[in-house]
């Protein structure tokens, strides 16, 4: 094997090399000067939500992280990372805005942000996937993934349960008694669509989950309507005929009572027929109100 001897070089061209090699050894040996290394941690804070406020989120995002790391005990760290939520809200990322809460919800279990952390966490689930003009298209919650709802659920209960004197608490109900009806519409959504691919079993079984847990809710009368139905083509007579009378007493003046349950129509009725049921939220400001919450503090 050949091996080239830098001192055989010419002069000219061991001066080439050196020239070349020299701006590489340089740039290799720096690094880009962080402006934010004497920042305090007031500084840090101010300067993110600055950035925060004129919708530089990824900028925010990136000062606040450095907020966390350089000082991670102090009572600025814990307002980061609710701010952080938030920033991750706004940016679009609400998986991220619910992953941050729910560390900040370890971190500081005892902490006054709590009540707010589980708050903020309800309406962001709350509002997953829910455009800001869907009290203008009419956007029915109840026939989403129930899976959004049912965390803002837990999310609102734990926080009237633990903190029932917060400011936030009677909102947070407003919405929970809203979510009911909401999940119990779900259920019959799904029993609806089995009863049309004529899965019997498992549309009954949407019906009995609203009756057991949801039984003050407007759908029970249509998940009876749709038991009917399934038991009769199920051929358990004796269980339709029930079903039936329970409707009756119930519900001495349901439409379903006098009229064809059709499944391929929302309530299976005409609209001229059915009674109506609160799924659509008609609230447009969410954005402003978790814009309102952003100007909580907690240190």
């Amino acid at each position: 094997m050949y091996s080239l001897n830098s001192s055989l070089l010419p002069i000219n061209i061991r001066f080439f090399l050196i020239l070349l090699i020299f701006p590489i050894i340089v740039s290799c040996s720096s690094s880009p000067e962080d402006k934010t290394q004497d920042w305090n941690a007031d500084r840090l804070y101010i300067e993110a939500k600055s950035e925060l406020e004129i919708g530089n989120y990824e900028s925010a995002l990136f000062l606040y992280q450095k907020l966390e790391s350089r000082y991670p005990f102090g009572a600025y760290a814990q307002q980061a990372q609710i701010d952080t939520a938030y920033t991750h809200w706004r940016n679009g990322d609400s998986a991220s805005a619910v992953a941050t809460l729910n560390r900040y919800k370890k971190l500081y279990p005892n902490q006054t942000g709590i009540a707010y952390a589980l708050y903020l966490e309800g309406l962001i689930n709350f509002n997953d996937k829910k455009t800001l003009f869907s009290n203008i298209t009419g956007e029915d919650m109840a026939e989403r993934d129930a899976v959004a709802g049912k965390a803002a659920f837990q999310s609102f209960k734990k926080l009237v349960t633990l903190y029932p004197k917060s400011k936030y608490t009677p909102d947070a109900l407003k919405r929970m008694r809203f979510l009911i009806n909401v999940l119990a519409e779900n259920e019959i959504h799904v029993a609806r669509f089995y009863l049309r691919r004529e899965a019997f079993v498992a549309s009954l079984n949407r019906c009995k989950t609203v009756l057991e847990r949801f039984q003050e809710t407007p759908a029970v009368e249509e998940a009876l309507a749709i038991m009917i139905i399934a038991y009769k083509k199920l051929n358990l007579n004796k269980l339709s005929d029930d079903t039936s009378r329970v409707l009756i007493k119930n519900f001495p003046d349901s439409p379903y009572i006098k009229s064809k349950y059709n499944p391929k129509i929302k309530g299976g009725l005409p609209r001229s027929k059915r009674k109506q049921t609160e799924t659509t939220w008609t609230e447009s400001g969410i954005v402003e109100k978790i814009k309102e919450l952003f100007g909580e503090k907690f240190f």
